[in-house]
């Protein structure tokens, strides 16, 4: 299987299967003299890590990261970081009744038909428990961006639309997001939300997600105007993790209802700092940053593992049905968010040490 590296100076690539012993990561490009430790990394493993809350599946996996090398003495070398991750809570006897079922709205189906082999307990490479590595490297492109960018830099995500249920974006608040298991930026919203998913659970059922990711102290000028464009290289970032079938930055989509004098940000000068009076462009103007706050938000489909039963062929062309039993996210959507946020520190920092290379002295 091919390309999975992501990045161009800072690189990551990821290894390792669903129901494997292991799942892990090696960092490339990282510079040298950036404090970093394991409970660093940690942090962030534990916004993720399933089976937390009864809103996620009850998987129970640590998630316990240990660095295998590139740092010395509490600071990175410059050289590959390599880091792993063991699997621990595995019940492929879960899925042996199913194995030659493609499961509906899976990668199964394409991805047997590609390669002509796959792992199905848990679907194995293409499950989401990759994506735990990409939140370990995540945590350290934000070490490394912290140190350069200062107090003023910050990643946050949320989830803004649960299934059929928005909430007011207008309450967003960053300290209630990190003390609800839902990642709900809005108080008022928070126990309709639970009553909602915890019905969905209940009925074996899923649902979908909107997930919102804002970068404040960027500085202008990451990202290029043609083929490299900052916003680019965020809507693949995000396109790339499991379940997303939709990336907006600033209106997004939403812009094609604008008009012209709606959707045009204002620009003034107060004192010695550049201001916008509005930010539909989601802080990214000709695929470069413009200092503005940049909003990226994506859009995450209903899990396909349910309970009730769907028509599907096996591997043999036969028709036949599927029933997904096992311990399953109601909405994979709510551990998207330190994805979400791991992948645009990635992208940020890659994007730093390319405007660095090229515009500074």
């Amino acid at each position: 299987m091919s390309f999975n590296t992501f990045g161009k100076i800072f690189r990551f690539t990821t290894w390792g299967e669903s129901h494997g012993p292991a799942i892990g990561c090696v960092v490339d490009g990282c510079p040298p003299n950036i404090s970093i430790k394991e409970q660093d990394i940690q942090i962030e493993l534990d916004k993720r890590k399933p089976g937390q809350s009864k809103f996620t599946t009850q998987r129970k996996e640590d998630d316990k990261v240990h660095i295998l090398s590139g740092v010395f003495e509490g600071k990175t070398t410059g050289t590959p970081i390599s880091l792993i991750i063991y699997n621990k809570d595995m019940k492929s006897r879960d899925y042996e009744s199913i194995k030659n079922k493609f499961r509906p709205g899976h990668a199964d189906f394409t991805y047997y038909k590609k390669y002509g082999i796959r792992d199905y307990r848990g679907g194995g490479r293409q499950s989401a428990r990759e994506t735990a590595s990409r939140v370990a490297a995540g945590a350290i492109a934000k070490k490394v961006l912290e140190k350069k960018l200062g107090k003023k830099f910050k990643v946050i995500g949320a989830v803004t639309q649960l299934g059929i249920l928005g909430c007011n974006i207008k309450n967003w608040n960053d300290n209630f997001i990190r003390k609800n298991p839902l990642f709900c930026p809005d108080r008022s919203i928070i126990k309709l939300w639970e009553k909602y998913l915890l019905s969905i659970r209940k009925a074996g059922s899923s649902c979908g997600a909107v997930i919102e990711v804002r970068a404040k102290g960027v500085p202008v000028g990451l990202g290029a105007p043609i083929y490299s464009k900052l916003d680019m290289d965020l809507s693949s970032a995000m396109m790339s993790i499991n379940a997303v079938k939709g990336v907006n930055i600033g209106s997004g989509m939403n812009s094609a209802k604008l008009t012209g004098e709606q959707n045009s940000d204002e620009i003034f000068k107060k004192g010695k700092r550049t201001n916008f009076k509005s930010n539909n462009a989601g802080g990214i103007l000709g695929g470069i940053s413009s200092g503005q706050e940049i909003i990226v938000s994506f859009a995450v489909k209903p899990t396909s593992s349910i309970l009730t039963s769907r028509k599907t062929i096996d591997k043999f062309g036969k028709n036949t049905s599927i029933s997904v039993k096992g311990r399953h996210d109601p909405c994979v959507g709510i551990r998207a968010v330190p994805i979400g946020e791991a992948m645009m520190n990635c992208v940020l920092l890659d994007h730093f040490l390319m405007n660095s290379a090229q515009c500074k002295s």
